[in-house]
């Protein structure tokens, strides 16, 4: 009686196995910059070292995958989905884009300026990233200019109270801001100018006192250090930082001083009153 003899040569892996083993490492491992990527887009990655594949996004009815929706600050400029001329928001009621570059235009500028004011160069970049024509694109945001719609001396002046009196930024910072969302420097000028300097001192001794005690326990130079350079980030220059710091450390011992000259003064009436 013939017995069944095993096939010959090394028994074959198991399908996805070899494509499993080399790419373990791959999937374990990912960098900071996609790390970020991942958590700034809401993706969750499953626990373990063979889960560690995003989940797909739901399909809605038309197919087409869901978008990640981005969120931003108000130092933001306009969200993705506003401006990056693909959003599905731009057409006429009837679902259509409109035919008429001039009333594709007009679409886009109603909805940018319905969530928030915008800066005639914000409006304009997102004309341009939709291929409206430019002359189309200049027509369109001259007559939002005439009736109102854009204003870009209002948009300035309600920013640097709005980041000021909210986020504590000076005018360097706030000057910054507006230039980035492409305000005329004559209009940025006259915006920061809003800020004299006792009022911007003021500010800045308000938020070293806001922080002051969450340094305590390091040394003097350190917490220096520490909150001169929340000031210089919030746009505050270095010699005034530097001052408003020590002059808040300055108050603190004196303080502490005083409190302890207070305890001792009662500890030595105790020990020395009648017994």
């Amino acid at each position: 009686m013939l017995s069944r003899e095993a096939p010959s040569g090394r028994k074959a892996a198991r399908p996805g196995s070899v494509a499993r083993a080399s790419g373990a490492d791959d999937r374990d491992v990912a960098t900071d910059s996609e790390a970020d990527d991942r958590e700034e887009s809401g993706e969750r990655w499953g626990r373990g070292a063979g889960r560690g594949r995003p989940k797909r996004e739901k399909q809605g009815r038309s197919g087409a995958r869901g978008r990640t929706r981005r969120h931003s600050s108000d130092a933001d400029v306009p969200d993705a989905a506003d401006d990056d001329g693909n959003s599905t928001d731009d057409v006429t009621p009837g679902g259509e884009p409109p035919a008429d570059p001039e009333a594709l235009a007009r679409a886009i500028c109603l909805r940018l300026l319905t969530g928030r004011a915008r800066t005639r160069a914000q409006l304009a970049d997102a004309l341009r990233r939709r291929e409206v024509p430019d002359d189309v694109a200049e027509h369109v945001l001259g007559r939002f200019t005439d009736v109102g719609l854009i204003d870009d001396t209002a948009f300035a002046g309600a920013w640097v109270n709005t980041r000021h009196t909210g986020k504590g930024l000076a005018r360097r910072a706030l000057a910054r801001e507006l230039r980035q969302r492409g305000v005329d420097a004559v209009v940025v000028d006259e915006a920061v100018a809003q800020l004299d300097p006792e009022q911007e001192l003021e500010t800045a001794r308000a938020l070293v006192a806001r922080k002051l005690p969450g340094t305590r326990g390091l040394d003097r130079d350190k917490r220096i250090r520490r909150l001169a350079g929340m000031l210089a980030r919030k746009g505050y220059g270095e010699g005034l930082a530097v001052r408003v710091v020590r002059d808040a450390l300055d108050r603190e011992a004196d303080a502490e001083a005083q409190e302890q000259a207070h305890d001792d003064a009662t500890a030595w009436r105790a020990w020395d009153g009648p017994v």
